[in-house]
């Protein structure tokens, strides 16, 4: 199986499932539970999870939540190059998530703020094939540095690229950010991120990225997913699912995609990989395969 890099955030969320609206100022009840969390791990463990060799390069803190986030990993099977930050905490995410399964974050990347180009070693990337990218990355600007030097690091080294957005509201500069990404294989954004990208929620708004990007792979929830290239705009239906929790769902669609397109696979069938894990994702609490430690 391919050796794919994965360069975004690891930590820990606090997944707060509630029914009523939260009053503010107010009590509400609610189910709560930890779990690992951060896009870049997310991503890590559901290609894990299909059998993919995986490197997740990222920057945790010195302290609990550190040395927990990394030995799950680890037993899972992800090699982890991360940096060990003295001076700052590892990744924390309260997810809040409604009755009917979608969910709002209050996000504090921590050490992942401080994530630097000379994070992303050599090593990191000996035997990889493909490096994937969290845009959270790009979009923190005290971030950026080091996610511009993975895309140039995978470049130079002859790896394929694919990026993932991960946040329209973070997309101030759509310019700004197609420069930064210009020569990736894959651009995965939700719609959110495409109408952020483009103004337009139609698939076809993508062809204006051609040439920046190679393909442009959208997922768009219940209505399925798109993949727009030179070829034109192929689109597979979503596959039914209840949805108890849409956490980490785009970064389970994006490691089914990334296996089947590796693997050589049509896009119809690289589509249908990405929604049957996207699927699952938003099936259960959480954002990692269920086999995660």
């Amino acid at each position: 199986m391919t050796g794919i890099v994965v360069v975004g955030d690891a930590g820990l969320d606090v997944v707060a499932r509630h029914d009523q609206p939260l009053p503010h100022g107010g009590d509400a009840r609610a189910r709560i539970r930890f779990t690992g969390g951060g896009a870049g791990a997310n991503t890590a463990l559901w290609l894990r999870s299909l059998g993919a060799h995986t490197t997740l390069v990222a920057r945790i803190g010195d302290d609990s939540g550190g040395r927990l986030i990394r030995a799950e990993l680890e037993a899972a099977g992800i090699r982890c190059a991360f940096a060990t930050d003295p001076e700052a905490a590892t990744c924390c995410v309260v997810v809040l998530v409604d009755g009917s399964g979608q969910r709002s974050m209050l996000a504090d990347r921590g050490a992942n703020k401080r994530f630097a180009p000379e994070d992303v070693t050599p090593e990191a990337l000996a035997g990889a094939s493909h490096l994937h990218l969290s845009g959270y990355v790009l979009l923190d600007p005290s971030s950026r540095p080091a996610g511009l030097a993975a895309l140039a690091a995978a470049k130079e080294a002859g790896l394929s690229t694919s990026v993932d957005p991960q946040a329209a509201a973070h997309i101030r500069d759509p310019a700004a950010f197609l420069a930064d990404i210009h020569g990736t294989d894959l651009l995965m954004p939700n719609t959110e991120e495409l109408v952020a990208l483009t103004g337009s929620a139609d698939p076809r708004s993508a062809t204006g990225m051609l040439g920046t990007v190679g393909a442009v792979v959208v997922t768009a929830g219940l209505d399925g997913a798109c993949w727009v290239d030179r070829d034109g705009v192929t689109t597979v239906p979503a596959i039914e699912a209840e949805c108890v929790d849409s956490t980490g769902a785009g970064d389970a669609f994006d490691a089914g995609v990334l296996t089947a397109w590796l693997a050589g696979k049509s896009t119809v069938d690289a589509l249908r990989a990405g929604t049957r894990l996207g699927a699952l994702a938003v099936g259960r609490i959480g954002p990692q395969p269920p086999d995660t430690p």
